[in-house]
């Protein structure tokens, strides 16, 4: 009698084969094409961080102050780098998101945006500088001020009477009151930061001259030195005569003699000053007219350099009580009226 086939025993433990489902073949190709696909946006990420874009035409970019998204669309619209999406990306993988800062920045044309993530968050700006000029009037701060791009214009909204206030200057009017000189700035700052930074250098400037004022001149205080100051700052034509022009004008004001000078009327005329000064301006009053008033102007004329201060309160030990343009900067000082109307006619009407 013939045996029945028996059946293969399977080794304990050994895995029943069986072949692959349609759904593992479909997650194993859809793992291999997210794998793939990460790494070809993983290098197209790194290949646009990392190599030079287009550059805006005036080589530098102005950014105000902002979250990242905000400095990143601003790059964007100045033509900086051409998606403000992939750097907020970069900067929040780079962990420097918090670190940007506003500014002006130099760019150059082969600057990446990964070099330009690193210089915003450096602060390695291109300086911002602001310059108020010796002689300027509050006039001309203002003009200078309101045409500068790069501020917050908040001085603009304010009355003369209100700006003071807000910066807290005993004085009745802005002018005199800024110190002149080059001030760096952070685009998009307000000029009123600017205006308190200047003022606190004329103060500061101020309180060392009067600290080292000569004895006896005929000045109450502090603020009638600025007066004098800036009405020595527009008479000088060559800095050398400073000192000279401010012992003219002690002179004057211990003999009780007008100060007579040309830039004071001007500055009361104001705004409708043609640049020719004639008879009927040295005849017509006004607080600031030196020929129909006595003593010093209301207030200063100009914005004071240090040199300026250092005249008023150090003047020249001189007995002129005269001075006339020579016609190249310098002035001829007399003694007498009779020597300043010969150096008239030789200086002033022969021209």
């Amino acid at each position: 009698m013939a045996s029945k086939p028996t059946k293969p025993v399977r080794k304990s433990g050994s895995p029943k084969k069986t072949p692959p489902s349609i759904w593992g073949r479909v997650f194993g190709f859809l793992l291999l094409s997210c794998f793939l696909l990460a790494a070809l946006m993983g290098g197209w990420f790194y290949s646009w961080t990392t190599e030079a874009q287009p550059k805006p035409d005036a080589g530098a970019v102005v950014l105000q102050p902002g979250n990242v998204q905000v400095l990143a669309e601003q790059l964007q619209a100045q033509g900086a780098i051409d998606s403000a999406t992939m750097f907020v990306w970069l900067a929040r993988l780079t962990g420097k998101d918090t670190q940007l800062k506003s500014g002006r920045y130099r760019i150059s044309v082969d600057m990446s945006p990964l070099t330009l993530l690193r210089k915003i968050s450096k602060g390695d700006t291109d300086e911002l500088m602001v310059t108020i000029v010796e002689g300027w009037n509050w006039r001309d701060v203002k003009k200078a001020l309101s045409k500068n791009p790069y501020l917050k214009h908040d001085s603009a909204k304010l009355t003369d009477a209100e700006l003071l206030a807000q910066l807290e200057i005993s004085a009745t009017s802005p002018e005199g009151m800024f110190f002149p000189d080059s001030y760096q700035i952070e685009a998009g700052s307000s000029d009123l930061k600017l205006l308190a930074r200047a003022h606190r250098r004329m103060q500061q400037k101020l309180d060392q001259a009067w600290a080292g004022r000569k004895e006896n001149l005929p000045l109450k205080n502090e603020y009638e030195a600025l007066i004098l100051a800036s009405l020595v700052e527009k008479e000088t034509g060559k800095a050398s005569d400073r000192p000279l022009i401010a012992g003219v004008f002690i002179n004057r004001l211990n003999q009780g003699m007008r100060l007579q000078t040309d830039p004071a009327v001007i500055y009361g005329v104001g705004e409708g000053f043609d640049g020719n000064i004639t008879k009927a301006h040295l005849t017509t009053d006004t607080p600031y007219n030196t020929y129909t008033r006595g003593g010093l102007t209301p207030t200063p004329i100009a914005m004071v350099g240090e040199a300026a201060l250092k005249a008023a309160t150090q003047p020249a030990d001189t007995t002129a009580v005269y001075f006339v343009a020579r016609g190249d900067g310098s002035s001829q000082f007399s003694n007498t009226l009779d020597e300043h109307n010969a150096a008239v006619r030789k200086y002033l009407l022969s021209r």
